[in-house]
């Protein structure tokens, strides 16, 4: 069993990451795929008038603010989108792909953050309409159902909630929660 983690930055060449996974799986190596979708989505937010915003948390690291305006975006760049071509380019090369995000079978379960920290301009900022969350559990048993059944799940990052609102993951530690719950 292999996780890949596609990532969502400039430059990624997609349809070779494709070929190679279509031959990997053609040759009998069960695989699923995790991928990001940054550059997508801040250049969908930009088209629509709404770009994008970072934040830095106190231990440095960066992520996207996510508020609804920007989940909304989130979610058709890098669920529509991204998620869809990669699918219909793994089909094209002969690869029964199905596309899912951590909505679809609550395959992904997130605590939603209550706060997020911010560093501004060297100030700590409390941030409370944030719909970003932090993975605590994986449906094993959906994509091992999948997989047996001749499926390559293609998961976009992100996940429900208890109370069933999507949230933004990160796609690196899904990738590495889904390694995880599979093995």
């Amino acid at each position: 069993m292999i996780v890949v983690k596609l990532g969502g930055t400039e430059g990624v060449d997609f349809a070779s990451i494709c070929r190679d996974a279509a031959g990997l799986i053609q040759a009998g190596t069960k695989l699923v795929l995790v991928h990001g979708g940054s550059v997508e989505a801040s250049a969908l937010g930009e088209a629509l008038g709404y770009a994008p915003k970072f934040i830095t948390s106190p231990s440095g690291y960066t992520s996207r603010y996510t508020d609804q305006k920007t989940l909304e975006i989130f979610l058709m760049a890098v669920n529509g989108k991204i998620n869809s071509r990669l699918v219909e380019q793994l089909q094209k090369l002969g690869v029964n792909a199905i596309g899912l995000s951590g909505l679809d079978g609550r395959l992904m379960q997130a605590a939603r953050k209550d706060t997020v920290q911010s560093i501004e301009a060297g100030k700590r900022r409390i941030i409370r309409d944030d719909y970003t969350g932090k993975i605590e559990s994986v449906n094993a048993s959906l994509l091992h159902t999948l997989l047996d059944s001749g499926y390559f799940p293609v998961i976009a990052p992100l996940a429900i909630s208890p109370a069933g609102e999507a949230l933004n993951v990160d796609a690196d530690r899904a990738a590495a929660m889904v390694a995880a719950a599979l093995n």
